[in-house]
């Protein structure tokens, strides 16, 4: 499986400090922008195709996929 969805980080604003705050959420760029949510473009990642079918990365499904087959994107190897 290759690791060719490019997902980022969901981020909303903290209505008291105006701060820019992570979600806990990590999706495609399309969802983000679909729930309001802005994106943080350094968070850009890359992942299986581990998605719930709202286009956010599904942490269950994440974590059952082996380590050799979820190596950053371009690496071949440990």
């Amino acid at each position: 499986m290759k690791n060719d969805t490019a997902v980022f980080a969901a981020m909303c604003v903290d209505a008291q400090t105006g701060e820019s705050v992570w979600t806990g959420f990590t999706g495609t760029r399309e969802a983000i922008r679909r729930d309001g949510y802005t994106i943080d473009p350094i968070s850009l990642n890359f992942c299986p195709h581990e998605m719930d079918s709202g286009g956010y990365v599904d942490l269950d499904l994440a974590q059952n996929a082996p380590l050799a087959e979820t190596l950053p994107h371009g690496t071949n190897s440990l």
